[in-house]
C-alpha cells in the first residue's frame, strides 16, 4: 500500500534522547486528556525514572495514560516499576509476553517494535528512541546515536487511530473490559506548517511489505543521492538489488551502518554482504563514536523517513514497526546535515580494497555466521522471503 501524504504539518527532528527526552517530559507535563505511550524497551534508569514521573503526575491530574510495552523488549522492565505505575493510574499493558529464546516458532519473533507517544491528540512523537538512558551505557561515548521527529498538523489522525486500535487489540487480547472504552480524542487536523509527510507500518495483516515498499519506491526514482543509516543492516534481495543498480546508474550510495559489535551473530552475518554492495561502488561508513540505533534516510535532498524499522527480517517481515515518510527539502536537508556530521566524527570508510585484505580467519568467521543466520531464518519459516 503506497504511503497517503497529508499537507500542512510541522515536523520537528530530535537527535537522540538528549532532544528528544525533555520534549517527550514537556508534552507529558502539559496534557489534559490522554496519552498513549509506546515502546520496545522500557529501562528503570534516570530516563525511564523521569518519563515514570511525569505519566504519574499526569494521571493526578486526570489525564488518562496508556502505556504498551513489548513483552521481549521490556522483559528487563522491574515488576516494581510496573506495579508502582499501575497503582499510580496508569493502563499498563504487554505486548505478548516473553517466550522462551530456544524456541524458533513465529509467534517468540512478532513483537511490538515501534516507539510512539500521542498526546491529547495535538501532539505525537515517532522514531527509533525507546524509553532507556542514552548518556550512560557503559562501554561508548554518549549519547546513543538515533533520531525522533515530533509531530503536529494533519499527520497526527493516522498515528493517533494506529495506537488507539492498538490499545483496544490489546486490551480484547487481555480481557481488560474497563479499559476497552478508552477516551477516543478529536484530534486537531488544522494545517499548522508546509511539511507534506505520511504515516508507514508495518504488521502482520494488510501492511506487511509497506515500509520496505516506501524504500524501494524512493531508491529506484533516486537520481542524485541516498543516504541510509540503520543500526541492523541485513536486507533480502530486493532491497539489496536495489541499492546496487541505484550505484551502477550513477546514484551515490551512502550506507552508515554500526561499526560496534552488539549482536555478534548479525554483526558479523551482515558483512558478507559488503564484498557485493562495495564492487558495485556502495559506500559503506561504520559508526564507532557510540552505538548506532537510527533507522533514516535521504534520498535526493527531497525524500526522507524516521522510524523504528531496521533493514532486517526482524523489522522487514516479523515486527510491528512505524516510520514517517516526509517529502519536503528542508527537513531532508536538516536530517542529511546531521548525518553528514556524524560521518565526519564518528565513522570510518570502508574501502573495497580494505575489505577484500581482510585475513582468511575474519573472511571465515562472517560467512559462517552469514550460513546460520540463513539457516536460523528458514527455520523460523523465512528463508524464502529474505
Amino acid at each position: 500500500m503506497r504511503p497517503q501524504f497529508l499537507e500542512g504539518n510541522r515536523l520537528t527532528l530530535l537527535r537522540s534522547g538528549a532532544e528528544y527526552f525533555p520534549a517527550l517530559e514537556a508534552a507529558i507535563g502539559a496534557a489534559r486528556q490522554a496519552i498513549y505511550l509506546e515502546t520496545y524497551i522500557y529501562m528503570q534508569d534516570a530516563t525511564g525514572e523521569r518519563i515514570s514521573d511525569a505519566l504519574c503526575d499526569a494521571v493526578k491530574r486526570g489525564v488518562q495514560v496508556h502505556v504498551l510495552v513489548d513483552g521481549f523488549g521490556a522483559k528487563d522492565m522491574p515488576e516494581a516499576l510496573k506495579q508502582r505505575l499501575r497503582d499510580a493510574g496508569v493502563q499498563l499493558l504487554v505486548y505478548r509476553q516473553q517466550i522462551s529464546p530456544l524456541t524458533l516458532k513465529r509467534q517468540r519473533l512478532r513483537r511490538m517494535h515501534r516507539k510512539i507517544a500521542v498526546v491529547d491528540g495535538r501532539v505525537a512523537f515517532i522514531g527509533g528512541i525507546n524509553i532507556i538512558d542514552d548518556m550512560h551505557t557503559p562501554g561508548h561515548t554518549p549519547p546513543r546515536y538515533d533520531y525522533a521527529v515530533r509531530v503536529e498538523g494533519p499527520l497526527l489522525l493516522p498515528i493517533q487511530r494506529l495506537v488507539e486500535h492498538m490499545w483496544r487489540l490489546i486490551t480484547w487480547i487481555r480481557f481488560k473490559r474497563r479499559w476497552r472504552s478508552a477516551l477516543r480524542l478529536p484530534i486537531d487536523e488544522t494545517p499548522v506548517g508546509s511539511q507534506r509527510a505520511a504515516l508507514v507500518v508495518r504488521d502482520n495483516f494488510r501492511h506487511r511489505s509497506d515500509i520496505e515498499d516506501a524504500y524501494l519506491d524512493a531508491i529506484e526514482s533516486a537520481r542524485e543521492e541516498i543516504v541510509l543509516a540503520n543500526a541492523y543492516f541485513f536486507p533480502g534481495k530486493r532491497f539489496r538489488r536495489a541499492l546496487i543498480e541505484a550505484a551502477r546508474r550513477g546514484v551515490r550510495v551512502i550506507l552508515v551502518l554500526q561499526g560496534r559489535v552488539e549482536y555478534v551473530l548479525l554483526h558479523y552475518a551482515s558483512r558478507a554482504l559488503y564484498g557485493t554492495l562495495l564492487d558495485a561502488g556502495v559506500q559503506i561508513h561504520e559508526y564507532h563514536k557510540s552505538f548506532l540505533h537510527a533507522k533514516v534516510a535521504v534520498i535526493d535532498r527531497m525524500w526522507a523517513t524516521v522510524g523504528s524499522s531496521n533493514i532486517d527480517p526482524f523489522s522487514l517481515l516479523l515486527a510491528r514497526e512505524a516510520n514517517i515518510v516526509v517529502q519536503d527539502r528542508k527537513f531532508a536537508l536538516e536530517l542529511r546535515a546531521s548525518l553528514q556530521e556524524a560521518m565526519a566524527d564518528g565513522a570510518h570508510v570502508i574501502s573495497r580494497v580494505s575489505w577484500r585484505r581482510k585475513p582468511l580467519t575474519r573472511r571465515v568467521l562472517i560467512w559462517m555466521a552469514y550460513a546460520l543466520t540463513r539457516i536460523m531464518m528458514g527455520m523460523a519459516g523465512y528463508g524464502g522471503q529474505h
